[in-house]
């Protein structure tokens, strides 16, 4: 199947009031237990390669190719989208090798200043057919810099996404990155006003930390576009773990790697039901 828009795949989640997983890809085993996951229950997918990702294998160029190479022969629709991106050059090679969507964070730098170099790289990317994402307020948590209880205003947001043009807001209402429990408590009003005035689809970040039934939820309140990443990272793990404990003697990658990998899509296929759950 080729490469599929995440415009494409986040519109019609926006009008039956769906939500999108949108996962984090580290090794490549990560980029096919997501599809598998999304092949298993016949939903579309986002893979994202965040800018932590590609410092880690040191270029984006190697890991991004074998990401699309996987999007493009998955059998559900799949989106290949650059996550946190703070540089604008980054950005820049993500659209030549052709992602689908970046996210772009500015949202360290004053709000001003955000606003206008948010603004140029959205003028940058849909000038290539690239839909882009963008943070008005820090999410708690990341990096241990960003403050907790930080939450995003519907009237600024309103504004940035009419000042910037970007196709898609991730908004601070109580989630935070990398954390190991799942126990975040979200401010439901909060998202219900943030879509009723903000005229993009809504992005929770942090959504690790956010149980089940908060996420079904958050969907139902407004929220899209639902990234995750840490949650998996645990299910990986542990399954690595302990396929090493049941053989000490154990030295093949495949074997515990494997592992982790069908964890990992069994996951992927289980949180997806969860967010394409409509209660209404």
């Amino acid at each position: 199947m080729p490469l599929t828009g995440t415009g494409a795949i986040v519109a019609p989640a926006v009008a039956y009031g769906r939500g999108v997983g949108a996962f984090n890809v580290i090794q490549l085993e990560h980029a096919q237990a997501i599809v598998t996951g999304a092949e298993a229950v016949g939903a579309p997918v986002i893979l994202q390669l965040s800018e932590n990702a590609v410092r880690y294998h040191g270029a984006l160029a190697p890991v991004a190719a074998a990401t699309l190479a996987l999007a493009r022969r998955a059998t559900v629709p799949v989106a290949v989208h650059l996550d946190h991106a703070t540089s604008a050059g980054l950005v820049a090679e993500a659209v030549d090798l052709g992602f689908s969507s970046v996210m772009f964070d500015a949202s360290a730098l004053a709000h001003a200043d955000n606003l206008r170099r948010t603004a140029e790289v959205v003028a940058r990317c849909h000038a290539a057919g690239v839909w882009v994402e963008a943070e008005l307020g820090e999410i708690g948590g990341k990096d241990g810099v960003h403050a907790l209880g930080v939450r995003t205003d519907p009237d600024e947001a309103a504004d940035f996404a009419a000042g910037t043009g970007v196709d898609a807001l991730a908004v601070a209402v109580g989630s935070s990155h990398a954390m190991a429990t799942r126990d975040a408590v979200l401010d439901f009003a909060l998202i219900a006003r943030l879509r009723e005035a903000v005229p993009v689809p809504l992005v929770l970040h942090g959504s690790s930390g956010v149980a089940d039934e908060d996420l079904t939820r958050a969907v139902e309140h407004g929220i899209t576009k639902v990234n995750i990443a840490t949650q998996l990272n645990r299910v990986f793990t542990a399954s690595v773990r302990r396929a090493l404990a049941d053989d000490v003697r154990l030295v093949d990658t495949r074997r515990y790697l494997g592992a982790g990998r069908a964890a990992t899509a069994a996951e992927v296929a289980r949180l997806l039901t969860v967010l394409r759950a409509n209660p209404s």
